[in-house]
């Protein structure tokens, strides 16, 4: 129950920040974009409701391979903005330690260790070595 509160809180405090618009070629706008559309996906494949009484379109195999097609570049996205996070809380002059405790992570090692194995891993991928 803690993290529910503590990602509330996170997410009030964010959502002063939405009043600024993001480049549409931006990684979070992507992001942004990409989950809302799986999301989108999910609702339709619970059968649900969009747009009050809106019937929702019947949701194909053809669907379900296109949302499955989104998560190999949502979760590289997700890495590398993670990352820039990071770099952003050690400019601002965020301990490991610090930066551990906002991930949920036990110790400041765990961080700064997540944090390289994220910067290698992106590195690789850049290369085409992954």
């Amino acid at each position: 129950m803690a993290h529910d509160a503590r990602d509330e809180e996170a997410r009030r405090r964010l959502t002063a920040l939405a009043q600024h618009p993001v480049a549409d070629g931006a990684p979070a706008h992507r992001v942004a974009r990409d989950a809302a559309l799986l999301g989108r996906l999910m609702a339709a494949a619970d059968h649900g409701r969009a747009d009050g009484d809106a019937p929702v379109p019947e949701v194909t195999v053809d669907d379900v391979g296109a949302a499955l097609s989104l998560f190999e570049q949502l979760r590289h996205q997700l890495d590398r903005l993670e990352s820039q996070v990071v770099m952003e809380a050690r400019r601002r002059g965020m301990d490991w330690r610090q930066i551990a405790r906002a991930q949920g992570l036990n110790s400041s090692q765990a961080a700064s260790q997540r944090h390289q194995r994220l910067t290698t891993r992106l590195e690789e991928i850049r290369q085409g070595v992954r």
